[in-house]
């Protein structure tokens, strides 16, 4: 049973472990750290493709001043039938502190934190979780706002199968945001909707009225036959140039990755002044520095 704290989904930490965070990402953002880190072991496994999150991981890793394994699962005893509890068993023997975990079954990093002595950190499970992410993209946000109470976020899309908006919408909420989500039903069930968080199923009587608008791609890998088309999707989804003429001058756009030219968004929106995807991508070597901290080394300003 493991005995160090693991970070599964957002509300796995409080608001104001999420702030204290936030706070040592903008620390990390102005000046080198120390190698915080030094001899930690931390392992990276990855069972689907990831460019951002795997890159991210391993950057901020090295810049702490961790030993980075990453361990190809097909090269792993598991392909020799090891169940994964058993390998969280014979890392944690070995010394390895922390395990950064992707894979496309919710629920298997909990498993693992279950079984290894450490701290693991869910990189995305399935549809269910990708707290890092909805970690950079609140830092986005609170760079942009300050204080989130109160401010109206849109996410727009497949909501339903996306591990981002949940993360997203649990941290939002530890943060007093009015949260609308978008799409049709296929993509976003009623059930949804709870306090704070409202449903919408067009994109165009909201535009006028957000802060921040959240774009998601087209998860068709989780669909056995679509259920709207791509003509329908672009013409009551798509953020293009006659809609962000209908946007406050002050409102962001942003989107996990990887984004879909034509589908979701146009051209027009990468030339956008608030478009912020890059700025996401950057914070989130800092944000994950921030956690792997947080999570080795403790919070002294919320212990005193």
């Amino acid at each position: 049973m493991r005995t160090r704290r693991s970070v599964i989904d957002l509300d796995d930490l409080t608001a104001s472990e999420m702030t204290y965070i936030f706070e040592r990402t903008a620390d990390f953002e102005h000046e080198k750290p120390d190698r915080l880190l030094d001899d930690v072991a931390c392992v990276n496994m990855f069972f689907e493709n990831s460019t951002r999150t795997m890159t991210s991981f391993a950057l901020a890793e090295q810049r702490l001043g961790a030993n980075a394994i990453t361990l190809w699962p097909k090269e792993s005893s598991l392909q020799k039938g090891e169940t994964i509890e058993d390998t969280a068993i014979t890392l944690a023997a070995m010394g390895i502190n922390v395990l950064v975990i992707r894979h496309s079954e919710e629920g298997y990093p909990r498993r693992v934190a279950l079984a290894f002595d450490g701290h693991v950190i869910n990189a995305g499970d399935g549809t269910h979780a990708h707290p890092t992410q909805g970690l950079l993209d609140i830092y986005t946000m609170r760079q942009e706002f300050g204080e989130l109470s109160g401010r109206r976020i849109a996410i727009v899309g497949d909501i339903l199968h996306s591990r981002v908006a949940h993360s997203n919408i649990a941290g939002l909420r530890s943060f007093g945001a009015e949260i609308t989500l978008v799409g049709p039903p296929a993509f976003l069930p009623d059930d949804y909707a709870q306090p704070h968080v409202k449903i919408e199923r067009d994109l165009d009587p909201i535009l006028g009225d957000v802060d921040a608008i959240m774009l998601l791609r087209i998860q068709r890998e989780r669909f056995a036959d679509m259920p709207i088309s791509d003509e329908e999707y672009i013409a009551r989804y798509r953020l293009d140039s006659r809609r962000l003429k209908r946007m406050r001058p002050e409102a962001i756009i942003m989107h996990p990755g990887p984004y879909h030219r034509g589908v979701e968004l146009d051209d027009s929106v990468l030339d956008y002044a608030g478009w912020r995807y890059a700025s996401q991508v950057m914070h989130g070597v800092r944000v994950r520095m921030a956690l792997l901290d947080f999570l080795v080394n403790g919070a002294p300003a919320l212990v005193a």
